[in-house]
Protein backbone atom coordinates (compact mmCIF):
# COMPACT_ATOMS: atom_id res chain seq x y z
CA UNK A 1 0.00 0.00 0.00
CA UNK A 2 1.83 3.20 -1.07
CA UNK A 3 -0.17 7.00 -1.73
CA UNK A 4 2.58 9.99 -1.20
CA UNK A 5 0.73 12.11 1.35
CA UNK A 6 1.65 15.52 2.13
CA UNK A 7 2.41 14.93 5.58
CA UNK A 8 4.76 12.58 4.53
CA UNK A 9 6.76 14.61 2.08
CA UNK A 10 6.47 17.37 4.42
CA UNK A 11 8.59 15.32 7.00
CA UNK A 12 10.69 13.98 4.65
CA UNK A 13 11.65 17.50 4.41
CA UNK A 14 11.16 19.37 7.60
CA UNK A 15 11.63 16.85 9.49
CA UNK A 16 8.26 17.33 11.46
CA UNK A 17 4.53 17.96 10.74
CA UNK A 18 4.02 21.00 8.88
CA UNK A 19 0.41 22.70 9.95
CA UNK A 20 -1.65 25.17 7.84
CA UNK A 21 -2.79 28.65 8.49
CA UNK A 22 -5.78 29.65 6.65
CA UNK A 23 -5.22 33.39 6.30
CA UNK A 24 -8.03 35.47 4.20
CA UNK A 25 -6.41 38.11 1.04
CA UNK A 26 -9.62 39.89 0.81
CA UNK A 27 -9.36 39.12 -2.99
CA UNK A 28 -12.22 38.99 -4.36
CA UNK A 29 -13.09 36.56 -7.48
CA UNK A 30 -13.92 37.66 -11.44
CA UNK A 31 -16.70 34.67 -11.07
CA UNK A 32 -18.65 37.12 -8.59
CA UNK A 33 -17.98 40.57 -8.93
CA UNK A 34 -19.36 40.26 -12.70
CA UNK A 35 -16.21 39.81 -14.85
CA UNK A 36 -17.31 35.97 -15.67
CA UNK A 37 -20.74 36.35 -13.77
CA UNK A 38 -22.12 37.08 -10.28
CA UNK A 39 -23.09 33.79 -8.29
CA UNK A 40 -19.91 32.11 -8.34
CA UNK A 41 -19.00 28.35 -8.68
CA UNK A 42 -22.37 26.46 -8.40
CA UNK A 43 -20.60 24.88 -5.52
CA UNK A 44 -19.23 28.15 -3.61
CA UNK A 45 -21.37 29.41 -1.04
CA UNK A 46 -19.98 32.69 -0.68
CA UNK A 47 -18.75 32.60 2.90
CA UNK A 48 -16.28 35.86 3.73
CA UNK A 49 -17.04 37.34 0.29
CA UNK A 50 -15.39 40.60 -0.54
CA UNK A 51 -14.32 40.74 3.50
CA UNK A 52 -11.26 42.70 3.85
CA UNK A 53 -7.85 40.95 4.22
CA UNK A 54 -7.15 42.21 7.56
CA UNK A 55 -4.10 43.02 9.65
CA UNK A 56 -2.11 39.45 8.31
CA UNK A 57 0.50 39.21 11.25
CA UNK A 58 -2.89 39.28 13.40
CA UNK A 59 -4.53 37.20 11.43
CA UNK A 60 -1.42 34.30 11.92
CA UNK A 61 -1.42 34.78 15.39
CA UNK A 62 -5.57 33.83 15.49
CA UNK A 63 -4.71 30.75 13.35
CA UNK A 64 -1.93 29.90 15.29
CA UNK A 65 -4.21 29.87 18.17
CA UNK A 66 -6.57 27.36 16.55
CA UNK A 67 -4.20 25.07 15.56
CA UNK A 68 -1.95 25.21 19.18
CA UNK A 69 -3.99 22.52 21.01
CA UNK A 70 -2.36 19.65 18.32
CA UNK A 71 0.75 21.84 16.98
CA UNK A 72 2.94 21.36 20.19
CA UNK A 73 6.10 23.35 20.36
CA UNK A 74 8.02 24.59 17.82
CA UNK A 75 6.12 24.20 15.11
CA UNK A 76 6.14 25.24 11.53
CA UNK A 77 3.55 26.29 9.36
CA UNK A 78 2.16 26.67 6.01
CA UNK A 79 0.56 30.39 5.27
CA UNK A 80 -2.35 29.60 3.37
CA UNK A 81 -4.54 32.23 1.19
CA UNK A 82 -7.08 30.11 0.75
CA UNK A 83 -11.06 31.41 -0.18
CA UNK A 84 -11.85 32.95 -3.44
CA UNK A 85 -8.96 33.96 -5.86
CA UNK A 86 -5.92 35.55 -4.15
CA UNK A 87 -3.95 36.77 -6.95
CA UNK A 88 -6.90 38.89 -8.05
CA UNK A 89 -5.61 42.55 -6.90
CA UNK A 90 -2.73 44.53 -7.99
CA UNK A 91 0.69 43.55 -7.91
CA UNK A 92 2.07 45.58 -4.90
CA UNK A 93 -0.76 45.14 -2.62
CA UNK A 94 -0.64 41.47 -3.35
CA UNK A 95 3.53 41.87 -2.58
CA UNK A 96 2.42 43.54 0.51
CA UNK A 97 0.06 40.56 1.91
CA UNK A 98 2.33 37.70 0.74
CA UNK A 99 5.45 39.10 2.18
CA UNK A 100 3.84 40.06 5.89
CA UNK A 101 2.57 36.21 5.64
CA UNK A 102 6.38 34.83 5.49
CA UNK A 103 7.94 37.05 7.19
CA UNK A 104 7.32 34.97 10.21
CA UNK A 105 10.40 32.25 10.40
CA UNK A 106 8.24 30.05 11.41
CA UNK A 107 5.88 29.95 8.40
CA UNK A 108 8.11 27.87 6.22
CA UNK A 109 6.09 27.85 3.28
CA UNK A 110 3.78 30.34 1.29
CA UNK A 111 0.71 28.48 -0.62
CA UNK A 112 -2.03 30.81 -2.48
CA UNK A 113 -5.66 29.58 -3.80
CA UNK A 114 -6.48 31.20 -7.24
CA UNK A 115 -7.97 30.37 -11.03
CA UNK A 116 -5.42 29.67 -13.73
CA UNK A 117 -7.33 32.53 -15.31
CA UNK A 118 -6.11 34.74 -12.68
CA UNK A 119 -2.23 34.57 -13.08
CA UNK A 120 -0.79 37.59 -15.26
CA UNK A 121 2.68 38.20 -15.78
CA UNK A 122 3.83 40.29 -13.27
CA UNK A 123 1.60 38.07 -10.74
CA UNK A 124 3.53 35.23 -11.99
CA UNK A 125 6.84 37.20 -11.51
CA UNK A 126 6.41 38.30 -8.11
CA UNK A 127 5.47 34.62 -6.96
CA UNK A 128 8.86 33.60 -8.42
CA UNK A 129 11.02 36.32 -7.06
CA UNK A 130 9.11 35.38 -3.17
CA UNK A 131 10.07 31.50 -4.43
CA UNK A 132 13.64 32.41 -4.18
CA UNK A 133 13.68 32.97 -0.60
CA UNK A 134 10.53 30.33 0.72
CA UNK A 135 9.38 27.90 -1.36
CA UNK A 136 5.96 29.11 -2.69
CA UNK A 137 2.81 26.75 -4.33
CA UNK A 138 0.13 28.21 -6.54
CA UNK A 139 -3.26 25.90 -6.22
CA UNK A 140 -5.49 26.08 -8.95
CA UNK A 141 -8.98 24.61 -9.11
CA UNK A 142 -9.71 22.97 -12.21
CA UNK A 143 -11.93 20.21 -10.66
CA UNK A 144 -12.61 18.39 -14.05
CA UNK A 145 -11.32 18.45 -17.38
CA UNK A 146 -14.96 17.06 -19.29
CA UNK A 147 -16.52 20.61 -20.19
CA UNK A 148 -19.84 19.45 -19.53
CA UNK A 149 -19.19 19.76 -15.91
CA UNK A 150 -17.04 22.20 -16.26
CA UNK A 151 -20.38 24.53 -17.67
CA UNK A 152 -22.22 23.03 -15.04
CA UNK A 153 -20.13 24.25 -12.32
CA UNK A 154 -19.90 27.77 -13.94
CA UNK A 155 -16.09 27.12 -13.78
CA UNK A 156 -15.55 29.92 -16.35
CA UNK A 157 -12.59 29.22 -18.39
CA UNK A 158 -11.45 26.22 -20.57
CA UNK A 159 -8.95 23.76 -20.15
CA UNK A 160 -5.66 25.50 -22.50
CA UNK A 161 -6.33 28.08 -19.55
CA UNK A 162 -5.25 25.42 -17.12
CA UNK A 163 -2.56 24.02 -19.59
CA UNK A 164 -1.38 27.39 -20.04
CA UNK A 165 -1.05 28.70 -16.19
CA UNK A 166 0.64 25.21 -14.92
CA UNK A 167 3.47 25.63 -17.96
CA UNK A 168 3.91 29.49 -17.24
CA UNK A 169 4.44 28.62 -13.16
CA UNK A 170 6.96 25.60 -13.30
CA UNK A 171 8.74 27.48 -16.01
CA UNK A 172 8.92 29.77 -13.33
CA UNK A 173 10.10 27.59 -10.54
CA UNK A 174 6.84 27.49 -8.58
CA UNK A 175 5.08 24.46 -7.29
CA UNK A 176 1.88 23.82 -8.50
CA UNK A 177 -1.49 21.99 -6.99
CA UNK A 178 -4.80 20.94 -8.52
CA UNK A 179 -8.00 20.62 -7.24
CA UNK A 180 -10.25 17.90 -8.54
CA UNK A 181 -13.94 17.00 -7.35
CA UNK A 182 -15.24 13.48 -7.10
CA UNK A 183 -18.91 13.31 -7.94
CA UNK A 184 -19.63 16.17 -9.81
CA UNK A 185 -23.22 15.26 -11.75
CA UNK A 186 -23.11 13.17 -14.66
CA UNK A 187 -19.70 11.97 -14.14
CA UNK A 188 -18.49 8.32 -14.10
CA UNK A 189 -15.68 6.54 -12.33
CA UNK A 190 -13.78 6.48 -15.90
CA UNK A 191 -14.44 10.02 -16.65
CA UNK A 192 -13.06 11.46 -12.42
CA UNK A 193 -9.93 8.56 -13.33
CA UNK A 194 -9.17 10.65 -17.08
CA UNK A 195 -9.76 13.97 -15.10
CA UNK A 196 -6.85 13.12 -12.34
CA UNK A 197 -4.66 11.15 -15.09
CA UNK A 198 -4.43 14.70 -17.05
CA UNK A 199 -3.52 15.88 -13.46
CA UNK A 200 -1.04 13.93 -13.60
CA UNK A 201 0.34 14.56 -16.64
CA UNK A 202 0.49 18.05 -16.57
CA UNK A 203 3.31 18.90 -14.88
CA UNK A 204 1.42 19.82 -11.41
CA UNK A 205 3.22 18.75 -8.20
CA UNK A 206 0.73 17.97 -6.19
CA UNK A 207 -3.55 16.78 -6.11
CA UNK A 208 -6.54 17.64 -3.99
CA UNK A 209 -9.28 15.86 -4.19
CA UNK A 210 -12.71 16.74 -3.02
CA UNK A 211 -15.81 15.20 -2.37
CA UNK A 212 -18.95 17.35 -4.11
CA UNK A 213 -20.92 18.02 -0.90
CA UNK A 214 -23.90 20.72 -1.31
CA UNK A 215 -23.83 23.54 1.26
CA UNK A 216 -26.45 25.77 2.40
CA UNK A 217 -27.56 28.74 0.14
CA UNK A 218 -25.59 27.52 -2.65
CA UNK A 219 -27.24 27.14 -6.34
CA UNK A 220 -26.13 23.42 -6.24
CA UNK A 221 -28.16 23.01 -3.10
CA UNK A 222 -31.19 24.22 -5.17
CA UNK A 223 -30.37 21.83 -7.74
CA UNK A 224 -29.78 18.68 -5.07
CA UNK A 225 -33.29 19.62 -3.19
CA UNK A 226 -35.13 19.54 -6.39
CA UNK A 227 -33.39 16.01 -6.87
CA UNK A 228 -31.28 16.70 -10.18
CA UNK A 229 -28.80 14.44 -8.87
CA UNK A 230 -27.55 12.39 -6.24
CA UNK A 231 -24.26 12.85 -4.24
CA UNK A 232 -21.58 9.53 -3.85
CA UNK A 233 -22.07 7.11 -0.90
CA UNK A 234 -18.89 6.24 1.22
CA UNK A 235 -17.83 3.05 -0.88
CA UNK A 236 -18.43 4.89 -4.58
CA UNK A 237 -16.31 7.57 -3.45
CA UNK A 238 -13.52 5.36 -1.65
CA UNK A 239 -13.68 3.49 -5.23
CA UNK A 240 -13.44 6.57 -7.43
CA UNK A 241 -10.33 8.32 -5.34
CA UNK A 242 -8.76 4.33 -5.62
CA UNK A 243 -9.25 4.66 -9.11
CA UNK A 244 -7.83 8.63 -9.43
CA UNK A 245 -5.13 7.47 -7.21
CA UNK A 246 -3.66 4.29 -9.16
CA UNK A 247 -3.70 6.86 -12.51
CA UNK A 248 -1.44 9.51 -11.20
CA UNK A 249 2.90 9.78 -10.71
CA UNK A 250 3.97 7.54 -7.67
CA UNK A 251 5.92 10.74 -6.58
CA UNK A 252 3.00 13.51 -7.13
CA UNK A 253 2.05 14.57 -3.62
CA UNK A 254 -1.73 14.20 -2.46
CA UNK A 255 -2.30 16.52 -0.43
CA UNK A 256 -5.93 15.88 0.48
CA UNK A 257 -7.93 12.86 0.25
CA UNK A 258 -11.22 14.23 0.95
CA UNK A 259 -12.57 18.12 1.70
CA UNK A 260 -15.76 18.64 3.72
CA UNK A 261 -18.10 21.68 4.15
CA UNK A 262 -18.83 24.02 7.47
CA UNK A 263 -20.96 21.51 9.75
CA UNK A 264 -23.50 24.11 9.62
CA UNK A 265 -23.98 24.56 6.39
CA UNK A 266 -23.92 20.77 4.80
CA UNK A 267 -26.60 19.40 3.15
CA UNK A 268 -25.52 16.22 2.04
CA UNK A 269 -23.79 14.02 1.99
CA UNK A 270 -24.28 14.36 5.66
CA UNK A 271 -21.52 11.44 6.35
CA UNK A 272 -18.88 13.68 4.82
CA UNK A 273 -18.89 15.67 8.57
CA UNK A 274 -17.61 12.35 10.11
CA UNK A 275 -13.68 13.22 8.75
CA UNK A 276 -12.00 11.38 10.92
CA UNK A 277 -14.35 8.69 10.61
CA UNK A 278 -14.19 9.12 6.50
CA UNK A 279 -10.29 8.98 6.89
CA UNK A 280 -10.28 5.80 8.51
CA UNK A 281 -12.71 4.56 6.01
CA UNK A 282 -10.26 5.58 3.53
CA UNK A 283 -7.07 4.25 4.66
CA UNK A 284 -8.72 0.73 5.90
CA UNK A 285 -9.81 0.81 2.13
CA UNK A 286 -6.50 1.25 0.74
CA UNK A 287 -5.00 -1.55 3.10
CA UNK A 288 -7.60 -4.09 2.20
CA UNK A 289 -7.13 -3.13 -1.66
CA UNK A 290 -3.16 -2.94 -1.40
CA UNK A 291 -3.54 0.72 -3.32
CA UNK A 292 -0.42 2.00 -5.03
CA UNK A 293 -0.22 5.40 -6.41
CA UNK A 294 0.62 4.80 -9.89
CA UNK A 295 -0.24 1.66 -10.29
CA UNK A 296 -2.30 1.91 -12.59
CA UNK A 297 0.12 4.19 -15.67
Amino acid sequence: MYWNSLNAFLRGRYGRKVYKLALSSGCSCPNRDGTLGSRGCIFCDGAGAFAEAGDIPQQIESAKTRVAAKAGPHPLYIAYFQSFTNTYAPPERLRALYTAAMAPPEVVILSVATRPDCLPEPVVSLLAELNRSKPVWVELGLQTIHPQSAAYIRRGYGLPIFDDAVERLKTAGLGVVVHQILGLPGETEDMMAATARYIGASGADGVKFHLLHVLRGTDLADDWAAGKFSCMDPDAYIAALEACLRVIPREMVVHRLTGDGAKRDLLAPLWSGDKKRVLNAIRAAFLRDDLEQGSGL
